[in-house]
């Protein structure tokens, strides 16, 4: 697995964007949404508003018009209403398909204009800007009564002074490399942009975040020496390479962050910040706490270089015994990179819980080595390198029932025949993670006409309240596919639905599909 977010791009034209893609200047007003759109339901993840939730698979590797690594978005309409390929190239989304851009690397669904239907913010972190290589764009893509794009232009965020964003752009910004959104208590929708490669004063890949807010799209811009966010910027923090959000809070990953200990500092040990999405004194989202490895008084305590504590972020809306609603959340944090005594990478994970007054209470430390817990840890697991959290019941308290949690395994393998076949662990999320515990993988569940070593299951995991979504977008061709299953399926058992390129009117020809979905 690689460890830095290293690219290279050679034989890539540089094409100017400016003008080209909708760009909010911080001088621009954008035009008023609709109050509620004709016909949108409200449904959550639902873009054409007929209160049927729609499925997404990404496969930002997709070659487009024959350009390589593109990227694009399946959009699978709930009720076998069709699907829609978005693209660069789709219409109403503005500038262009071109090569190694990964349109779909990363995305996120709200309702960012509040009209009903659900709209998907998609970051391409490997847009050129101008010739500046690898700054990074966000375009926000809206639904309609009639699908995405039904007729109104997509907003493209950047930074620069012709763009929303601030700061200018850079080589290696990667902005969009993560992002997450939601709505706030007092019904605020929001957008978290990250920006990894951001460099400073302090050095380079520092990091930060863009937060935009409202259907106005006002924009918050956060780094690590924003007033009251936990640590100082320092080179390779990256800061931004990983986000989770619920509607009541949301963190953002450092993997990068460096921790001492008494004996040296730990380049790349990781760590984590929580914020509220509320807009503070200080005119950015309130910063609740952070937190690295060394300091969640759970399990291993001791911050390691290169455990990346925070690789990984899943969270879930919670609901606690006598509340009325979901004011809390659940978080859990990947460390793929933990040593566990000589088993080099074997990867762990860490649940929190996330309280209404932004207090947080450490719950679980999981690994493939607890009692009870389905498998053993080995070298190279990198358990913990994705996550999915749900919440199944968000009407209800939620209990070790219905607060649920997928786990990725990618470098799992059940024999020396197929090195790093991968697999997904689901796990409570409250509770004992050695109760009920339930393992998928190539032929164990999952479908597999041709076994095969560097499959990577595990890579490709997504969420909704009723279906944990398991792509397989590496590993032989026959297998590629995206399968739903039940969260209370059994150990190996089979998935309930399954999308594949070459049918139900998605395209044949794919290279990473199902890498992300929802």
């Amino acid at each position: 697995m690689p460890r830095a977010m290293t690219r290279t791009r050679s034989g890539v034209a540089a094409l100017a964007i400016a003008g080209a893609v909708t760009l909010i200047g911080q001088a621009v007003v954008p035009a008023a949404p609709a109050a509620a759109a004709a016909g949108c339901a409200g449904a959550q993840h639902d873009f054409n508003g007929d209160g049927i939730r729609d499925t997404v698979i990404a496969d930002p590797e997709a070659t487009v018009s024959g350009k390589e690594r593109a990227g694009q978005i399946h959009i699978v309409y709930g009720g076998d209403k069709g699907t829609f390929l978005l693209s660069q190239d789709s219409p109403n989304v503005s500038d262009g398909a071109e090569e190694g851009d990964q349109f779909g690397f990363s995305y996120a669904v709200y309702d960012a204009n509040l009209d009903g239907c659900s709209d998907i913010a998609v970051g391409i972190p490997f847009e050129d800007v101008g010739t500046v290589q690898d700054a990074g764009l966000v375009h926000l893509v809206y639904g309609s009564t009639t699908g995405v794009t039904g007729g109104t232009s997509s907003i493209g965020f950047r930074q620069g002074s012709d763009g929303k964003l601030a700061g200018g752009y850079e080589a290696e910004d990667w902005v969009g490399y993560a992002v997450a959104a939601g709505r706030s208590a007092t019904n605020i929708p929001f957008l978290v942009i990250g920006a990894p490669g951001e460099d400073g004063g302090e050095g380079k890949d520092m990091g930060m975040f863009h937060y935009v807010y409202g259907v106005g799209y006002d924009v918050a811009h956060v780094a690590q020496d924003s007033t009251g966010v936990w640590e100082d910027p320092e080179p390779n923090d990256r800061f931004g390479a990983s986000i989770a959000a619920t509607d009541r809070h949301f963190v953002v990953g450092a993997p990068g962050e460096s921790t001492a200990t008494s004996t040296g500092n730990r380049e790349f040990a990781g760590g984590v910040v929580a914020f509220r999405p509320s807009i503070n004194t200080y005119g950015i989202p309130d910063p609740l706490f952070g937190m690295g490895q060394g300091r969640t008084g759970t399990g291993d305590t001791t911050a390691q270089t290169d455990d990346q504590y925070g690789a990984a972020l899943a969270m879930a809306p919670y609901r606690p015994a006598g509340a009325t609603s979901n004011t809390d959340s659940l978080l859990a944090v990947g460390v793929p990179g933990e040593d566990l005594a000589g088993t080099v990478d074997a990867g762990a994970v860490h649940t929190y819980h996330i309280k209404a007054d932004g207090t947080v209470t450490p719950l679980r430390w999981i690994d493939q080595n607890q009692p009870g817990v389905e498998g053993e840890a080995e070298p190279g697991d990198f358990f913990g390198r994705r996550l999915a959290a749900v919440n199944t019941s968000p009407s209800a308290p939620g209990t070790a029932a219905t607060m649920r949690l997928a786990v990725g395994v990618p470098g799992e393998e059940d024999t020396e025949e197929f090195p790093e076949e991968g697999g997904v662990q689901i796990l409570p999320l409250l509770g004992d993670p050695g109760t009920g515990d339930v393992w998928l993988s190539p032929g164990h569940g999952i479908p597999a006409a041709v076994r095969a070593p560097r499959t990577l299951l595990g890579l490709g995991i997504g969420a909704s309240p009723t279906a944990l979504y398991v792509g397989v977008p590496y590993g032989p061709a026959e297998n590629r596919a995206v399968h739903a299953f039940p969260w209370n399926t059994p150990d190996g058992g089979a998935p309930s639905r399954t999308w594949r390129p070459g049918e139900g009117g998605i395209p044949a020809e794919n290279s990473a599909f199902g890498a992300l979905l929802s």
